[in-house]
């Protein structure tokens, strides 16, 4: 078997296990786009909140969520607005936009200005796994609330680990880049970085 397709053996087999436990509203701990990441289905509540407790964090800070492609981008926003398919498109880093009205979301996933923020991930795993559980799945990073981000699998606390009901066993010995920047449109496609 070549390594190709070993690679994609491995890929099925994660994605299945994955999504074993995202229909059953478990957590997930996953490679991304930028880091690694905890995840849940957006749109289940309890799921939602059990991250919230796993890394100690405050409903009031909101979580980014991982959608697989426009199509389905557009039916959890009210609008889209202006310049952000080119904007993203044309990005040299991933990038997470805020978005308001958001549609069929998980309320705790949403601020309390009614906006949630969302990323398109071009990374294999994340959109074949989205796009699979057809819906929307939460991405915050691997990490208690106010320690630092995991850049690599192996910065991940064994502890936080142990809370998880699966960890996706593929790129633990790559190193990830950093997060995502985060940007906001305005109504005129102004662009408002809130994360560089």
């Amino acid at each position: 078997m070549k390594d190709d397709d070993l690679m994609d053996e491995n890929m099925k087999v994660e994605i299945e296990n994955s999504l074993r436990v995202l229909r059953g509203g478990g957590v997930v701990i996953y490679p991304t786009d930028t880091i690694w990441g905890i995840g849940c289905d957006a749109t289940s509540e309890e799921a939602v909140q059990r991250i919230y407790e796993m890394k100690r964090r405050s409903e009031s800070k909101s979580l980014v969520i991982l959608l697989s492609d426009w199509q389905m981008l557009s039916s959890h926003v009210s609008r889209i607005p202006p310049g952000v398919r080119d904007f993203i498109e044309s990005a040299e880093k991933p990038t997470t936009v805020i978005y308001t009205d958001p549609v069929g979301l998980a309320s705790n996933v949403i601020a309390s200005d009614n906006t949630v923020a969302i990323r398109l991930p071009n990374d294999e795993f994340c959109m074949r796994l989205i796009a699979e559980f057809g819906k929307p799945i939460v991405s915050t990073s691997a990490n208690y609330s106010g320690s630092p981000s995991p850049t690599c699998f192996d910065d991940i606390s064994p502890e936080l680990l142990m809370k998880a009901d699966y960890i996706v066993n593929l790129s633990r010995r790559k190193k990830q880049s950093s997060a995502s920047q985060i940007v906001k449109l305005d109504e005129k496609g102004q662009i408002h970085y809130i994360r560089k």
